[in-house]
C-alpha cells in the first residue's frame, strides 16, 4: 500500500524519543501500570491483538505537533500486535499502527500536578481515547477530585462514569481498586475485573491458590488412608 504524501514526511517510531525522561515522584506511577500489564499477560496470554504501554510516548497528529507526544502512565490498544514485527516498540506512533489509537489511558497523579484533569484530558479526547482513568489516592483533596475516576468519551467529550469496579464493554475488562499484599506490606492498587465484578488474580495469587488446593487434596487423601505421594 502506497502511503499518502503526509505520511511520507512523518518520522518512524525508531526516530522518535520513547518518553520525555521525566523521573516519577511516586512509585505507584510505575508499579500500578506494570501490575496491570502483568495481569493482562496472564489473562490474555493466548491473544496477540493488544499492546499495553507504560510511560511510553504516544505520537499522533491531533495535537500541536506530531513531534510532541502524550505520555500516559499506562495505555492499552486493541487490534495491534503485542510485539510489532516481533520486536519491542520504542514508542507508539499512531500512523504506524493503522491509525489505531489507545482505547484506554491511565494517569496516576503524583505530588507534582501534571495537568491530568485539564490539558491531558483534552489531549486524550482529541486523540479519541475511549476511556481515561485518573487514579489519585494521595492528592485528591488537593485537586478537588475523587481518588478514582473513570471518564468515557461520548460525542467527543469526556463524561465522568459511576460504579466501581467499572466495566468497559468495548474492552471487555473492568477496572477498580483493591489491596495488593506483598509479605507484610499492603497497598491499594488498580486491578482488572471481569464482567461479574470478580477481580482477576495476579500470577502469584493463582500459584498460591493452586498450592492450597493441592494441600487440601493431599490432606483429604490422608484422611482416607491414602498416601498422596504414592499417586
Amino acid at each position: 500500500m502506497v502511503k499518502s504524501e503526509p505520511y511520507r514526511t512523518l518520522p518512524t517510531s525508531a526516530e522518535l524519543p520513547c518518553s520525555d525522561d521525566t523521573p516519577v515522584d511516586n512509585e505507584d506511577q510505575n508499579f500500578i501500570p506494570n501490575l496491570l500489564l502483568f495481569i493482562l499477560e496472564s489473562i490474555w496470554a493466548t491473544r496477540n491483538d493488544w499492546f499495553f504501554g507504560i510511560d511510553m510516548g504516544v505520537y499522533h497528529t491531533t495535537g500541536i505537533s506530531h513531534l510532541v507526544p502524550v505520555i500516559p502512565d499506562g495505555f492499552l490498544s486493541l487490534g495491534v500486535e503485542r510485539r510489532k514485527a516481533g520486536k519491542s516498540r520504542l514508542s507508539y506512533a499512531v500512523w504506524e499502527e493503522q491509525e489505531i489509537v489507545p482505547k484506554f489511558a491511565l494517569e496516576v497523579v503524583s505530588k507534582t500536578p501534571g495537568d491530568e484533569y485539564d490539558t491531558k484530558l483534552k489531549i486524550y479526547a482529541n486523540l479519541g481515547v475511549l476511556y481515561y482513568v485518573i487514579y489519585n489516592p494521595q492528592y485528591w483533596r488537593r485537586d478537588q477530585h475523587q481518588p478514582f475516576e473513570v471518564y468515557k468519551l461520548i460525542d467527543g467529550e469526556y463524561h465522568l462514569q459511576i460504579g466501581e469496579p467499572f466495566w468497559m464493554p468495548e474492552i471487555k475488562l473492568g477496572i477498580g481498586r483493591s489491596l495488593y499484599v506483598s509479605g507484610t506490606v499492603e497497598r491499594e492498587v488498580l486491578y482488572w475485573y471481569n464482567e461479574t465484578g470478580t477481580r482477576y488474580l495476579t500470577a502469584q495469587e493463582v500459584a498460591q491458590n493452586e498450592r492450597q488446593q493441592r494441600e487440601k487434596l493431599a490432606a483429604k487423601l490422608r484422611e482416607l488412608g491414602i498416601d498422596p505421594d504414592s499417586i
